[in-house]
C-alpha cells in the first residue's frame, strides 16, 4: 500500500512550521530553546494530521525528553499507521550560532518499515555508486577510493570526500589526505553530510564516518528515493547502549545494514532549511510573509509498480507562510 501523496503537502508543512518556530532562535547562543521550539511546534502540527503515527526515532526517550520522544503516538488517531523519524532541529550548533546549515527534518514510512535506531553512534557510508563491490563499509578507506576512483575515471585527487571534522576521525582524514582525495569537512549536520552525495552539483562523491545512528536512517530515506548507497552500522560503547538497542529488536550487534534494511517500501522525506546551507535556503522574512525552503523527496512504489519504478520528488519549494498559515508561492 503507498503513502498517499496528499501527505506530501502537510508533512512539507510540518517541517516548515518547525523551521519557522526555530527560527527566532537563530544566532541567540541558545541550542537548547532553539531546539525545545522546533520540537514543540513539530509536535502540534503532527498532533493535527489524520494519521496514527508513532515516533520510531526522535529527541531521546519516554525519561529523557517531554516531546517527540521514542515510541510517543502523535496524529489524531484516524488514517494510517505510519513511522515517523524526526530530527526537529539538525544542526543545533548551526542554529544557535547563526552558521549555515540547520535544517528541521522529517522521515515517514508505513508501519514498521523503518529501522528503529537508538540514540547510539554509527558507523555509516553513502555514494551515488550503487553497484556491489565498489564501495563498502567492510573495505578500508584506501580501497573504497582506489574503486570509486576505477569506477567514476577519476584520478583519486578529483574524488571530492565529506566526513565530519571530530578528533575520531583524524586517522580518516590522514589517510585520505595522504591519497590526495579532496576534503570537505562538515562541522555538523549529519543528515544533510551524506544527502550532499546525491546531486553532482554538491560536488561530493563519498560521505563516510561515525556519526549519530538515527541521523543515518533520516538520510537513508532521501537516499533511498534516490537510488543511491548506503550502509550503516552501530556502534555500541556502553552496555546500557546494548540493552537498549535489544529492547528495539537488534540482535545482530554487529550487522552492517544496507539502504534496503533501514528503510523499505514507500516513504516520505522533508528536510526545511533554517539557516542557508549546501542543500536548502533558510527561512527568510521578505514583504512580511515568511519563505522557506524544503527539499522533499516522495517514493511511490504505486506508481509503474510493474517495471519497479519509483516516483521521485526533487524539488526546491519555496512557501510563504503569514500568520503561521502555509501557501504555496512558487516552484523553483
Amino acid at each position: 500500500m503507498a503513502i498517499d501523496k496528499n501527505f506530501v503537502d502537510q508533512f512539507i508543512k510540518v517541517t516548515s512550521k518547525a523551521a519557522l518556530s526555530s527560527s527566532y532562535l537563530v544566532g541567540k547562543k541558545d541550542k537548547i530553546a532553539a531546539d525545545k521550539a522546533a520540537v514543540d511546534s513539530m509536535r502540534s502540527e503532527l498532533n493535527k494530521m489524520n494519521i496514527q503515527g508513532k515516533i520510531v526515532i526522535g529527541e531521546g526517550e519516554l525519561d529523557e525528553a517531554p516531546m517527540l520522544f521514542i515510541g510517543e503516538k502523535v496524529g489524531n488517531k484516524n488514517g494510517p499507521e505510519l513511522d515517523i523519524a524526526v530530527d526537529p532541529l539538525e544542526g543545533t550548533n548551526f542554529a544557535a550560532n547563526n552558521l549555515p546549515g540547520a535544517l528541521s527534518v522529517i522521515a515517514i514510512s508505513e508501519k514498521n518499515n523503518l529501522l528503529n535506531a537508538p540514540e547510539t553512534y554509527m558507523e555509516k557510508i553513502s555514494t551515488r555508486v550503487t553497484e556491489k563491490n565498489v564501495i563498502d563499509l567492510d573495505f578500508s578507506v584506501k580501497k573504497n577510493i582506489s574503486n570509486l576512483s576505477d569506477y567514476l575515471n577519476k584520478n583519486p585527487e578529483n574524488i571530492t570526500a565529506c566526513i565530519l571534522d571530530r578528533p575520531r576521525h583524524t586517522k580518516i582524514i590522514d589517510e585520505l589526505k595522504q591519497l590526495k582525495v579532496k576534503l570537505k569537512l562538515i562541522s555538523d549536520g549529519d543528515v544533510s553530510g551524506a544527502l550532499l552525495v546525491t546531486e553532482n552539483r554538491h560536488n561530493v562523491d563519498i560521505f563516510l564516518g561515525i556519526g549519530g545512528g538515527p541521523e543515518g536512517v533520516l538520510a537513508a530515506s532521501a537516499l533511498d528515493a534516490f537510488n543511491c548507497k548506503f550502509q550503516g552500522r552501530f556502534l555500541f560503547k556502553t552496555d546500557e547502549d546494548i540493552k537498549r538497542a535489544k529492547k528495539m529488536g537488534i540482535i545482530d550487534l554487529n550487522k552492517k545494514y544496507d539502504l534496503k534494511e533501514i528503510v523499505r517500501g514507500d516513504s516520505i522525506f522533508c528536510a526545511t532549511g533554517i539557516t542557508s546551507g549546501d542543500l536548502v535556503g533558510g527561512v527568510e522574512i521578505k514583504d512580511g510573509k515568511f519563505i522557506t525552503e524544503t527539499l522533499v523527496t516522495h517514493k511511490n512504489s504505486a506508481i509503474n509498480i510493474l517495471k519497479k519504478e519509483v516516483a521521485i520528488t526533487w524539488l526546491i519549494l519555496t512557501f510563504a507562510i503569514k500568520d503561521l498559515t502555509l501557501v504555496p508561492s512558487s516552484i523553483g
